[in-house]
Order: C-alpha cells, then sequence, then structure tokens
C-alpha cells in the first residue's frame, strides 16, 4: 500500500470513531497520523518491519505503529473493521456528501439505521425522517439535493479550475458597492493541487455588522450560481455550474487576519496554533485572537499579528500543513521559498513541429516577453506517433531552426536571451530512447520522459527509468510519475530509487507544473530533495498561453520547502548549462 492509501484508511478510522461516538484525543490521534502518513517522505510499506523507524514519523506512537503494520498487511485497520461490521461499509460514502459530517451520520443511524446514500434517499422519499431533529423539508431536500450533486461529480477539482472560478468571483465581489478586500483561502491559498471548495473572505462597510444584506442579495444574484446551498448574514453558500461549492463569509475589517488565518492553515496546523494559543493565556477562532481572562482582542486584523502574538514569525500559506513549519518560526529558521520571480527560463516545452500551436518565434518571444532569459524547445520524438513525433531527420532539421532563431534572438536582445535546442525523447519499453544518441548529443536539453506502456509492473518500470537515466545523453527525468490529476494514477514505480540514481548521476527531476500533472508532487519533490536531487520546473507549453501556468508548480514547489537555490532554472543560461549533467560527447557523424 502507498502512503495515500494508509492515510485514507486511517481518516476512515477516524471518521467512523466519530460516528461511534468515540473519545476526541482518540479521534484527533488517528487524524494526526492521517496528516503524518500522507506527508511522509517515507514509504510506510518499507518501513512496517522496523517499527523505531514508523516510531521516528511525527504524530505516530506505538499504538498507530501498530495500526501501521495492520494497514500494510491486510489493508485495514483492525478498529476499521470492527467499528464497519457494527454498521456498513457504505456508511462511509454518506460522509462524502455535503454538509454530512460524522453527528448527523450518527443521528441518521440512531433514527433509521440509515448506513448508506441509497438508503437515505430510500428515508427521504418515504417520509422516515421526517420529525427528526434538524430534519424539516429544507434539510431534506438539500440532502436529496447534495446527494444529485454527489452523483454527478467526484468532489474534487483541480486547482486551475478552482482559480479559474476564484478569478471570476474576485472581480465580481470586488466591484460591488462597500467592498474593500475578496481574498480566496482554503485549499486554494495553500496551494493544494485539487480543492474540495472555494473559501472567499470579504471586507469592506458592506460586511460591517448589520450591513450585510445588500451585498449578500447581490452575492445571490452572480450569474455563475447553479445551486444556493444557504444565505445568512454573514454567509453565502453556493455551487456553480461545474458543481463547485463556494463559501463566500462576510466579514467586519477587525477580523479579517484571523478568519484568513483560520480559513487557511489546515486543520492540524490550526488544532496545533490553538493549542499552543491556550498556553499562551489566549483563545483563537475565526474572530480574534483574545485573552482567556478578560476577552481583550489582542491581534485579529493581519495574519502578521496573530502569528507574532504567539511568538511566531508569519508562516507562509503553502507551508501551514503542521509538518514542522510552527517550529521552524518559533527558531526564526523557515526557508526563503522559491518565487516566480526567481526563474530564468522555461526548458520544456513543444511548438507546431509536433503537437504545439505556435512556431519556435512565437515561444521565445512569449517567454521574453514574461520576463525569462532563455528557454528550451523540446518537441516530442518519433514514438509518439499521435503527436507527429520527430524522427532522426526531422529532429535534426528543427535543431538547426532553433539554432537559427536563437541566433536571431541573441542578436536582437545583445546576448540576453538564448533558445536552446532539446527534445521530450521517449523512454521506451525496455529502457531504451526513442532516437539515437548521435542525434540527442547534438542537443543542449534533452529531457527523457515515459509516455506509454503505463500499466507495467512496478519492477519492469523502475527498470525501464533507471536504464533510461543511465544514458549519458539525458540531462532531464521528465514528469516522473506519469499522473493526470483525477484522471490517471501514477504508474507503479520505485521512486526513491529512481531518485537516488537521478542524484548520483546529476540528472536533475523535472516537476511539470503543468496544472494537469503537477508531476512530482509535494511529497515527492521533498523526497527528491533529502536523496540530493536537481531540480528543474517547466510548463510542458504546448501554446504561448500556456506559460502563465509556471505558478501553479511554483506552489507546489513551495509547499515542499523548496528555495531558489534547489532549482537549477533560477540559473543564467551559462551557469545553467554549468549545472546541468555534463553534455555526452558524441556528435552524428
Amino acid at each position: 500500500m502507498n502512503n495515500p492509501s494508509i492515510a485514507r484508511l486511517l481518516v476512515e478510522t477516524a471518521d467512523l470513531l466519530e460516528i461511534d461516538g468515540g473519545d476526541s484525543f482518540r479521534i484527533r490521534s488517528y487524524r494526526r497520523a492521517a496528516e503524518a502518513v500522507e506527508q511522509s517522505t517515507a514509504a510506510i510499506a518499507e518501513l512496517v518491519e522496523t517499527p523505531e523507524r514508523l516510531l521516528e514519523i511525527p504524530g505516530i506512537g506505538k499504538g498507530m505503529a501498530a495500526n501501521l503494520q495492520a494497514a500494510v498487511r491486510t489493508q485495514s485497520i483492525p478498529l476499521r473493521d470492527e467499528l464497519l461490521a457494527r454498521y456498513s461499509t457504505l456508511i462511509l460514502e454518506l460522509m462524502k456528501l455535503p454538509g454530512m459530517g460524522p453527528k448527523t451520520v450518527r443521528l441518521l443511524w440512531d433514527a433509521a439505521q440509515i448506513a448508506s446514500i441509497d438508503a437515505l434517499e430510500a428515508a427521504i422519499h418515504s417520509g422516515a425522517l421526517s420529525g427528526l431533529p434538524r430534519m424539516g423539508e429544507k434539510q431534506l431536500a438539500k440532502l436529496q439535493k447534495g446527494i444529485d450533486d454527489y452523483r454527478k461529480s467526484s468532489g474534487r477539482f483541480r486547482i486551475d479550475h478552482v482559480e479559474e472560478a476564484w478569478l471570476a468571483l474576485r472581480s465580481f465581489l470586488a466591484a460591488q458597492p462597500g467592498v474593500e478586500t475578496v481574498t480566496a483561502a482554503g485549499s486554494l491559498r495553500r496551494g493544494r493541487e485539487t480543492a474540495g471548495d472555494l473559501d472567499i473572505l470579504v471586507t469592506g462597510a458592506a460586511c460591517e455588522p448589520g450591513a450585510t444584506a445588500t451585498l449578500v442579495e447581490s452575492v445571490a444574484s452572480y450569474h455563475g450560481i447553479r445551486d444556493l446551498i444557504a444565505r445568512g448574514e454573514n454567509k453565502i453558500s453556493f455551487y456553480l455550474h461545474n458543481s463547485l461549492q463556494v463559501d463566500v463569509r462576510l466579514l467586519p475589517a477587525i477580523s479579517r487576519g484571523a478568519a484568513l488565518q483560520y480559513f487557511t492553515g489546515s486543520k492540524m496546523h490550526n488544532v496545533a496554533l490553538r493549542q499552543r494559543a491556550l498556553r499562551m493565556g489566549y483563545t483563537l477562532n475565526e474572530w480574534a485572537l483574545a485573552r482567556v481572562d478578560d476577552g481583550s482582542v489582542v491581534a485579529s486584523e493581519t495574519e502578521e499579528a496573530i502569528y507574532a502574538a504567539l511568538g511566531l514569525d508569519w508562516i507562509p500559506p503553502e507551508l501551514r500543513e503542521n509538518l514542522g513549519e510552527i517550529e521552524a518560526a518559533q527558531s526564526h529558521s523557515l526557508p526563503r521559498l522559491i518565487t516566480l520571480d526567481d526563474l530564468r527560463g522555461d526548458l520544456h516545452m513543444h511548438t507546431h513541429a509536433t503537437d504545439g500551436h505556435n512556431s519556435i518565434h512565437e515561444m521565445a518571444e512569449a517567454a521574453r516577453a514574461r520576463g525569462y532569459s532563455y528557454i528550451a524547445i523540446t518537441d516530442h520524438s518519433k514514438n509518439l506517433a499521435m503527436t507527429n513525433g520527430l524522427n532522426e531527420e526531422r529532429a535534426l532539421e528543427h535543431v538547426a531552426r532553433i539554432r537559427a532563431v536563437d541566433h536571431a534572438m541573441n542578436r536582437a536582445t545583445n546576448g540576453r536571451f538564448r533558445v536552446f535546442a532539446g527534445i521530450e525523447v521517449d523512454i521506451l519499453a525496455d529502457g531504451s530512447l526513442d532516437l539515437p544518441d548521435a542525434v540527442l548529443a547534438e542537443m543542449e536539453i534533452v529531457i527523457a520522459s515515459v509516455h506509454t506502456g503505463l500499466q507495467m509492473p512496478r519492477e519492469a518500470m523502475t527498470e525501464r527509468i533507471l536504464r533510461a537515466v543511465e544514458n549519458p545523453c539525458v540531462r532531464i527525468l521528465g514528469h516522473g510519475t506519469g499522473r493526470l490529476l483525477l484522471r490517471r494514477e501514477p504508474y507503479e514505480l520505485d521512486l526513491p530509487a529512481v531518485l537516488k540514481r537521478c542524484a548520483e548521476l546529476g540528472v536533475a527531476v523535472e516537476h511539470n507544473a503543468a496544472p494537469e500533472r503537477l508531476d512530482l508532487c509535494d511529497r515527492d519533490l521533498r523526497l527528491a530533495l533529502e536523496l540530493g536531487c536537481r531540480l528543474v520546473i517547466n510548463t510542458d507549453a504546448h501554446d504561448t498561453r500556456h506559460l502563465d501556468k509556471m505558478h501553479f508548480g511554483i506552489r507546489q514547489l513551495r509547499r515542499a520547502w523548496v528555495k531558489r537555490e534547489h532549482v537549477l532554472n533560477t540559473l543564467s543560461a551559462e551557469e545553467l548549462l554549468a549545472a546541468l549533467r555534463p553534455r555526452n560527447e558524441m556528435r552524428r557523424p
């Protein structure tokens, strides 16, 4: 089992325990363990035979280590099995409905032995829930609507789709009278790769107590709303046409900082802050950091004030996952994380020579307009016939065209912009490359990637990629796990072995910033750093507009605690070429 699968079992156990009315401390221990496992760079499945190594993971004690061993060996957890036997394996599905928490599930079970979505729907239609607390006609209609929506959508959305909705809503909300600030929170602000909903915080005169009615009415009229979920004095929730849930909160300016902190941090980050606040004599909620004894407000208007009152440096949103950031903020050792402005170039993009939409020159000019000082043109090789991939002859002709554009751009910019010749060469099933070394050696940037044969067994896939990176022409390993978010799982692979070998050979490891990939993920990026890998970040652009998607990848790097010095394309063109794996000296005849 992989780490996300084990983390899911822990979360399910916590949910079941809460449904069962279990001890809150025990519930919290399972949730904290789930967070620790999901974010760990160590493969839990490989540690179960050495429990002392499991105990090195924050949040894992002896009892939880035994649960992890059981999860790996039996694909379940004893307490989870016990509780599922008491209720039903389908009860967990109820938790996926909007607004359905463990307490409501417990209510439904106690009232009518409801333990599945189908049973809930049948009870709604039969009237079996009438008269129950909080189960009036409106609530039953919401439950039915939630069932319908759940069946239409998986409940998760790629972060670029969430951002698109956010930008449209930001423009709409900012244009409303009396609105001063509009800020995204939640998963979007933390830079998660997917999100289940969109949290928006609004302040201004129209959000002050007693003055919100007009703004609530305006928000309810937004053209993108498919269905309203709830509306009140300070909050309005709705589904957009793509089924994304949006929660808009109207806040007095005095509480903006505390609310922004509260609605941005992960659950475990906020729990840790709250515990720290209580130890220091404060209470922390979405409105203010206040003294417990007299309730006097200490900090609430800015996040910086909240963290400062707790003796901490301000923590970048991407780090708020309770993975050591609080301790680093206390010791003033938070890293200076990479930013978009640190990048000097993009080393992975395609032109209309294969499956791109623009010419070499157009890609170069677009990159230059974005402030870059170099790019690499890396079209596909011949194995990808559906992309019009380049064979040996066409590849060499393409190199000549790239050199011509490089020469022209170099002259036009007085040497301040370079266009490197490159290729994204396919890693074939046996680990060989799709073009001969004599052709690849003509190029500055050779990215090796897997595009086909994704169902290979783990050992075979690992050997395939290891053989490919041994080739002295390969300077970058492209999108290392082959995943497509919400569409295709990563292929089976011993990633630590591959990353370790890349570090030994000097092969840079790509983070592919295309929002459908974001590959390597933040957890795997941390592993790459631990193993000593050099990183590059690229857009894999197939259109000049795709160059603007780099920021999605930057967020993932920041979540992985990546600094500027970890990433090679923060260097100048000359420094980059010197830092990459030395080029093979072979040349075509």
